[in-house]
C-alpha cells in the first residue's frame, strides 16, 4: 500500500499525543497514533490487581485551564473523573501537618480510562514500535505530512535522524528525573486518616496516596512514589526495591501489618526537570513536532494543553 503523504503520524498515545491527534481529527486532517504499548495512557498508567485498577504513574490532576476544564466536565459526566481532595498532609522532620491546596481530581477506573475516553474515536494502533523518524519527514521510511512525538525527550532522541537538527537539539536539551512507584496491598486498612501525603526530606519516599480513598472503593491499597535518587539506584532491577519501599511506608505511617503484595513499576523518565523552551510545544520547519509536560509544569493539564496546541499549530500549517 502506498504511504499516505497527507497523514500526520503521532507517536505516543499518552494524553499529549491523544490531545494532538484529536485536534487534527476534528479538523479533518488524516492522522494515525502509534503506541508501542498494549494500551493508550502513557504516564497516566493504570494496572489491574485482582481486577481492580491502581494508578502507577500520575497520582491525580488539577484544573485551571478553561479548555481542560471543559474536557474534565466531559469525563465527570461520563462517570470517569471525580473531585477527590483539596487537602494533603505533609511529613517532614517537624512532624505531620495538613497542607491545603487546589482540588485534586481522581479517576475511579484509573487515570488511563481518561486517555482511552479521549482516544475512543481516533485511529490508534497499539503494539506499534516506531524505529526511526527521518527527513521528509518519514516514519520508518514512509513519507507523511508531519510527525508529532509525544513522549519524553530522551525517548524521542532515540528515534530522530540527526539530520533533523532542530528537533534533535530540542529533545537533547530536556532533562528528566526517574521514580519508582510501589503498589502495596494490605490485609485491611490500618493507617491513619489521610488521602495523600507529600513526604519531605526523606531518603526514599516522595509521595504516598491512599488508593482506596482515591478510587472511592475503600480498598486497603497504598501507592508510593520514591525520590529520584533512590530510583536511580534501582532502575536496572526495580523489583529488588520492593522490601525497602514497603518498610519505608510502614515506618512513615506506623503500620502494624505487612503488605500482602507489593508491585514496583519503574519510570526512567518520570518528570521533566526544567521547562523546555518558552512555548507549550515545538514545531519546526522539518515538520517535526514535540509535545508533552516538558513544555510546562509536570502536570496532566500541561501535557494535554501541549498536545492540543501542537495539534492546532499543525492544523493551521496543513490546512489550505
Amino acid at each position: 500500500m502506498e504511504a499516505d503523504r497527507t497523514r500526520v503520524v503521532v507517536v505516543g498515545a499518552g494524553i499529549a499525543g491523544v490531545a494532538c491527534a484529536a485536534e487534527l481529527h476534528r479538523a479533518g486532517i488524516p492522522v494515525q497514533v502509534r503506541e508501542r504499548g498494549r494500551v493508550p495512557g502513557g504516564r497516566m498508567a493504570s494496572k489491574r490487581f485482582d481486577g481492580r485498577p491502581a494508578d502507577l504513574g500520575a497520582a491525580y490532576f488539577t484544573v485551571s485551564d478553561p479548555g481542560f476544564a471543559e474536557v474534565v466536565r466531559g469525563w465527570a459526566a461520563a462517570g470517569l473523573a471525580r473531585e477527590w481532595t483539596g487537602t494533603f498532609v505533609a511529613y517532614s522532620a517537624d512532624g505531620r501537618r495538613e497542607v491545603p491546596g487546589p482540588m485534586r481530581w481522581a479517576a475511579p477506573r484509573g487515570l488511563r480510562s481518561l486517555v482511552e475516553h479521549l482516544a475512543a474515536d481516533l485511529p490508534v494502533v497499539v503494539d506499534r514500535l516506531v524505529l526511526g523518524v527521518g527527513p521528509g519527514p518519514t516514519v520508518d521510511g514512509e513519507p507523511c505530512a508531519a510527525v508529532a512525538l509525544a513522549m519524553p525527550g530522551p525517548q524521542a532522541a532515540l528515534l530522530l535522524d540527526p539530520a533533523l537538527g532542530a528537533a534533535t537539539a530540542a529533545v537533547q536539551a530536556q532533562r528528566w528525573s526517574p521514580t519508582l512507584s510501589g503498589v502495596l496491598r494490605f490485609p485491611a486498612r490500618c493507617w491513619p486518616d489521610f488521602r495523600g501525603a507529600f513526604v519531605n526530606d526523606h531518603p526514599l519516599l516522595n509521595l504516598v496516596c491512599d488508593d482506596g480513598d482515591r478510587r472511592g472503593d475503600g480498598a486497603p491499597v497504598l501507592v508510593a512514589h520514591t525520590t529520584p535518587g533512590f530510583a536511580a539506584g534501582h532502575l536496572a532491577q526495580p523489583t529488588g526495591a520492593a522490601q525497602a519501599i514497603e518498610e519505608a511506608v510502614r515506618d512513615l505511617l506506623g503500620l502494624p501489618d505487612r503488605a500482602e503484595h507489593v508491585h514496583v513499576h519503574r519510570w526512567t523518565y518520570a518528570k521533566p526537570v526544567d521547562r523546555a523552551g518558552d512555548g507549550t510545544y515545538h514545531l519546526d520547519a522539518d515538520g517535526i513536532g514535540l509535545a508533552g509536560d516538558a513544555f510546562g509544569e509536570p502536570r496532566i493539564q500541561s501535557a494535554w494543553r501541549s498536545g492540543r496546541d501542537l495539534g492546532r499549530a499543525l492544523t493551521a500549517r496543513l490546512t489550505p
